[in-house]
């Protein structure tokens, strides 16, 4: 199939495909997946078209004209591709859920770009086989909320699904309450989750196991091959321990900016290690390692708090299907042995650059130095609830300012300290930290600070002003918050309204699954 080259331009061809695509995942066989045609959506229109992520993956700008308006709708087939739903199954709440799939997402194909293949998924675009009695929507609410967040942690330079477009339409949906459509195109390297090994493990169809694996292995972690060397040449193991070290980084990363999941099942965990399924998520206020964000959570498993050891709970659900192609138990129980070593080491770091403290070769002693100083102020916050991403973002301020001044003062701290009520204890950790570090090299560690600790955040609130005027027929704040989201570390003079505490209505606001 011939196609235009991505950098086309506006006069391709009505026949002819904008995109490059290639159907990797169909040579697998129909036992993997169901073919299919999204349902179509009344009255489409376009609620925010990510126009830096087209241009990032040197897709053309025809991408986002009307025509193609009605195929991220649903509402045609763009040419070239090939829309399916793949099947999966998984652990959901610690449960065993059994077969699950892709219950309203339509993957379209892989298209070329840039940055090499990227997949694209219909969220929202109608039933599948593996809809189990869903209505395969999405909603407004969700779905702008998933826009948002995804291209917020990519701003974060958090691994992560992207948002190319979101098209709204009045068509309804019943939730609670009864709301209106929205399907957005969501964009990764790849959508295989744990759940997708699980399924093929739980029904002992080892053959389809293996070549599972063996696509991700060839497509999308080719480095495991030289991992195994690490494993006796087992390429399985070396798979589990690429997974492993991949998710504990991304959870880290999670931990270290205040990012709860809500729902981390093992069929919304990514073999990639991106963040995938934004539904009841937060990015915490006031700091609570207990915090719980997703109101359907009765038993608080996806705390804060939980989810490092959450995420190894699934790790070893991935392990337990990856189990019969290692076919070794104690290699298998010593690679995911690694994520116990690596987490702690990748949050020490993230944490440590959030205190302007770098260098991943310092000796062991000095780290364990920092990590007392991290959790001795991470205490303190948690016993005031502090808020969060402003505490830090002050503290780097402050820093800055020190640097400017000739000698520390608490009075140059008066930012920071005003954020609590127990100043003494935060003036004596002040005091410890002044000392690990030294005046002398504020300078620099403040600049770094700012471009470690984040001025802007999807916090609830702001989604949900973003939310209420979209419903209102208003997309304008959308746009506010993407371009402040995907730059969070620059200062955006004018906007500091969308930097500060939340109001009052804020602690009312409740997000469950249902989506």
């Amino acid at each position: 199939m011939s196609s235009a080259p991505l950098e086309n331009p506006a006069n391709t061809p009505a026949d002819q495909p904008v995109l490059d695509w290639t159907h990797r995942l169909t040579q697998l066989g129909t036992s993997f997946f169901t073919t299919l045609q999204p349902t179509p959506v009344a009255a489409p229109r376009w609620a925010a078209r990510n126009e830096a992520l087209r241009h990032e993956l040197g897709w053309p700008v025809q991408l986002f004209d009307e025509d193609h308006l009605q195929a991220f709708a649903g509402n045609a087939t763009m040419v070239g591709s090939q829309p399916l739903a793949t099947v999966y199954s998984g652990h959901q709440f610690g449960q065993w859920a059994g077969q699950l799939g892709d219950g309203r997402a339509i993957w379209l194909g892989e298209a070329a770009s840039t940055q090499g293949p990227q997949e694209i998924q219909l969220k929202g675009a109608g039933r599948t086989p593996y809809s189990r009695g869903g209505d395969g929507r999405a909603v407004l609410r969700s779905s702008i909320r998933e826009y948002l967040c995804s291209e917020a942690m990519h701003g974060l330079d958090i691994p992560t699904t992207r948002a190319l477009c979101l098209v709204a339409s009045p068509e309804p949906v019943r939730r609670e309450t009864l709301e209106t459509a929205a399907v957005v195109a969501r964009v990764a390297p790849s959508f295989l989750r744990f759940g997708h090994f699980e399924h093929f493990s739980a029904q002992g169809d080892t053959d389809s196991l293996r070549a599972l694996a063996d696509h991700a292995l060839a497509h999308h972690l080719p480095e495991c091959m030289e991992r195994a060397t690490l494993w006796q040449g087992n390429v399985y193991a070396a798979l589990l321990d690429v997974v492993q070290e991949r998710t504990a980084r991304l959870l880290a990363l999670w931990q270290a900016v205040g990012f709860c999941h809500g729902v981390m099942n093992t069929d919304n965990m990514s073999l990639l290690g991106l963040t995938i399924d934004y539904g009841p998520f937060q990015f915490m206020d006031g700091f609570d390692p207990g915090h719980v964000c997703n109101h359907s959570d009765h038993q608080g498993r996806y705390a804060y708090g939980r989810q490092p050891n959450v995420a190894y709970w699934n790790l070893y659900c991935l392990a337990q299907a990856l189990a019969p192609l290692i076919d070794d138990h104690d290699m298998t129980l010593e690679v995911l042995e690694g994520y116990k070593s690596q987490f702690p080491r990748f949050l020490g770091d993230a944490m440590r650059a959030k205190l302007g403290l770098t260098g991943a070769l310092a000796p062991e002693s000095e780290r364990e130095a920092d990590w007392t100083l991290v959790e001795d102020v991470m205490q303190l916050m948690a016993a005031e609830k502090v808020d969060f991403t402003l505490f830090w973002r002050q503290l780097s301020h402050a820093v800055v300012q020190q640097s400017q001044a000739s000698a520390v003062t608490d009075a140059a701290w008066r930012s920071v300290t005003d954020l609590v009520l127990d100043r003494p204890r935060l003036l004596a950790w002040l005091a410890r930290y002044t000392a690990r570090t030294g005046q002398t090299h504020f300078s620099a560690m403040g600049d770094q600070m700012l471009r470690t600790n984040p001025k802007f955040v999807l916090r609830n609130h702001l989604a949900e002003i973003a939310i209420r005027q979209a419903q209102a027929g208003d997309f304008s704040e959308i746009e506010t918050l993407h371009m402040l989201l995907k730059s969070p570390f620059d200062e955006h003079p004018g906007y500091e309204a969308h930097a500060a505490l939340p109001p009052d209505w804020a602690g009312q606001l409740e997000i469950s699954c249902s989506s």
